[in-house]
């Protein structure tokens, strides 16, 4: 299996071990969670505003599957982590202006007690190209 790293810098540079993104087999990326870090001054967006959160991990999403070639519309799945569930409705609202018509992908969403940054919400996906 070919594997292929990708990085950009219009999306949060990874503050651990692993990458923002990885290319598997020519055909599937992997996109790690993103949170909504703005990547040129590396600060949290949105302060306690779900939306505006979602937004700007929507927006990495985009640019990291930009540097990988894809776009939102070749997501198939996506995992929304959410610190609190009563914010799903605002999140969801923003979420189905960019995924929500009959070609959105397969989603999971949960509530997690703590994200990174104690963001309010985090998403991961993995495309297909």
């Amino acid at each position: 299996m070919s594997r292929k790293i990708i990085q950009t810098n219009q999306a949060p540079a990874p503050v651990g071990p692993y990458n923002q993104a990885i290319a598997a087999a020519g055909e599937m990326i992997f996109v790690a969670g993103q949170i909504p870090l703005d990547p040129s001054t590396g600060a949290i967006v949105g302060d306690r505003d779900v939306a505006r959160q979602t937004e700007q991990a929507i927006a990495n999403l985009t640019a990291i599957l930009e540097a990988a070639g894809a776009t939102l519309a070749d997501v198939v799945k996506t995992s929304v982590f959410l610190k609190d569930m009563n914010d799903f409705a605002a999140m969801n609202a923003v979420y189905a202006k960019h995924f929500g018509d009959e070609t959105a992908p397969a989603r999971a969403c949960v509530e997690v007690a703590r994200l990174p940054k104690d963001v309010l919400v985090e998403i991961e996906c993995i495309a297909v190209v």
